[in-house]
């Protein structure tokens, strides 16, 4: 990973900053999204439960095939560059003791990219808590939002059809979103995403 970490004990910013590997410190390891989008910072969250295939999307994007991975226990980081663009990357944990630091690090967050696991029927509802619970803060309230049904080359998944109405997503107001069906083992999907992805941030230069 360019950087990873475990998270921290609390949401002080002192405690985040060290956590972050020395982020604020090193002065740029916070998202960049250049050339296409000038010199404006951006900053993308990769985020849903354990097992949604965060980590796995996070390492095609980046090498364009698929890596081991394991738990993501605290946080990895990671120089995205698609089609000419860079950008930083932060993939969090989703573990349940995990979840509520996940708000340490909404600051200056320009998109989220929400993983769903389309096969895990007893956890959807629990996906749509955390997502719903999540837009709700005062510091997401701009934020793009990318919701990844993944997992969709496994028999007897919901289809992105049926991932859109169990999140609730026909009730978001005042939110610039999208859902994509996608397969990180496959690399299907990715690409059409990070493009909407791509031209959304683009549109707000």
């Amino acid at each position: 990973a360019f950087w990873s970490g475990k998270l921290p004990k609390s949401c002080s910013a002192s405690e985040v900053s060290v956590s972050s590997g020395r982020a604020a410190n090193m002065g740029g390891l916070f998202s960049y999204f250049r050339g296409l989008l000038g010199n404006r910072e951006m900053r993308i969250l990769i985020l849903g439960l354990d097992g949604a295939g965060k980590t796995t999307i996070l390492y095609r994007l980046q090498v364009g095939e698929v890596v081991t991975t394991i738990p993501t226990i605290g946080f990895n980081v990671e120089q995205v560059t698609y089609k000419n663009l860079k950008f930083q990357v932060w993939d969090l944990g989703g573990q349940t003791s995990i979840r509520p630091y996940w708000r340490c690090y909404y600051s200056n967050t320009d998109a989220i990219i929400y993983v769903v696991d389309s096969a895990d029927k007893d956890r959807i509802g629990i996906s749509k808590d955390e997502l719903l619970y999540m837009l709700r803060e005062d510091e997401l309230a701009s934020a793009i939002l990318v919701v990844l049904a993944n997992k969709q080359d496994m028999e007897g998944c919901m289809s992105v059809t049926e991932v859109h109405q169990a999140l609730g997503l026909e009730a978001l107001k005042n939110r610039t979103f999208q859902i994509f069906k996608t397969s990180a083992t496959k690399g299907e999907g990715l690409d059409q995403a990070m493009d909407w992805l791509a031209n959304a941030l683009q549109s707000r230069k």
